[in-house]
Parts: structure tokens; sequence; C-alpha cells
């Protein structure tokens, strides 16, 4: 075999020593490069790992967040509705309410107006009456010292009147 390498040109003890280097460099990388490399890069797996998994926890939390955000917001609206409703009903009866009391007062305040229309109206036919009893006594006393025709006695009275109205 020394013969068969040594035509090819392979130095057989030369051969032997690199292969014997070889192993050596292979052995120190090995043992100081490839099984620190290799912890390095577990480690580092290991870190995106956990990285990963803590995203995952971090997302359902967030969704699990979001849910009752919306939960929250639609009890909100809900019961915002209610009071919503619950006003717009009082706000409905109060405003009723005023309105009869604001109509009973109305009517009150028509009724008293009424009255008193139609006491002043009592009142003034009843100083008319007077007023016109005394101008046709007036008038009877002074047709009576003159004793006229009828178209005298018509015109007699409405000077009698109108001389009462300025005097008034």
């Amino acid at each position: 075999m020394s013969e068969l390498l040594s035509k090819l040109g392979i130095d057989w003890r030369l051969l032997a020593a690199q292969l014997a280097n070889f192993l050596i460099l292979l052995f120190v990388l090995r043992r100081f490069a490839y099984k620190p490399l290799l912890k390095l890069l577990d480690e580092r797996k290991q870190k995106i790992a956990n990285g990963l998994a803590n995203a995952q926890k971090a997302k359902s939390n967030l969704e699990e967040a979001e849910k009752e955000r919306q939960e929250i917001i639609s009890t909100a609206k809900k019961g915002a509705s209610e009071i919503i409703n619950l006003a717009e009903t009082a706000a409905q009866k109060n405003r009723e309410e005023t309105l009869k009391e604001a109509k009973a007062g109305v009517e009150k305040i028509v009724t008293e107006a009424r009255k008193q229309i139609d006491s002043e109206k009592s009142k003034m036919i009843g100083e008319i009456k007077s007023e016109i009893s005394e101008l046709v006594m007036l008038a009877a006393e002074k047709t009576a010292s003159i004793k006229l025709d009828d178209k005298k006695d018509k015109e007699l009275i409405e000077k009698i009147i109108k001389e009462s109205a300025l005097q008034n």
C-alpha cells in the first residue's frame, strides 16, 4: 500500500501527521468552539421560544382585555340608554304636568277675567242706565217747560245729551 501511495505522490508519514493534526484540531474545535457555540445557539433558541410564548400569551391577554372592554362598553351603553329613556320619560311626564298646571292657570285667569268683565259690564250698564235716566229726566223737564212738536223734542233731547256728554 505504501507503494501505491508513493506512485500517487502521497507521503504516508505526512498524511498520518496531517491526519493527527486534523484530529487534534477537530477535538479542540469541538471542545472549545463547537460545544459553546451549540450551547449559545440552544440558549438563543430557548429565548426565542420563550419570547414567542410570551408574545402569544400577551396576544391572548390583549384579546381577552379587548373582549372585556367591549363588554364594559356595551354594558355602559345599555345603562346610558336606560338612563336616557328614564330621563326622557320623566321629562315628558314633567312637561305634561307643567302643561296641565299652565292650562289650569290660564283657565283660572280667563274665568276671573270673564267675571271681572261681566262685573265691569254690569257696572257700566248700570251707570249708563243711570245717566240715561238722568238725561231723560232733564229732557222731560225741559220739554215740559217748552212744549213743542215731536221733531223739536228730538232735537232738544239730542242737544241735552251732547251738553251733558261735554260736561262729563
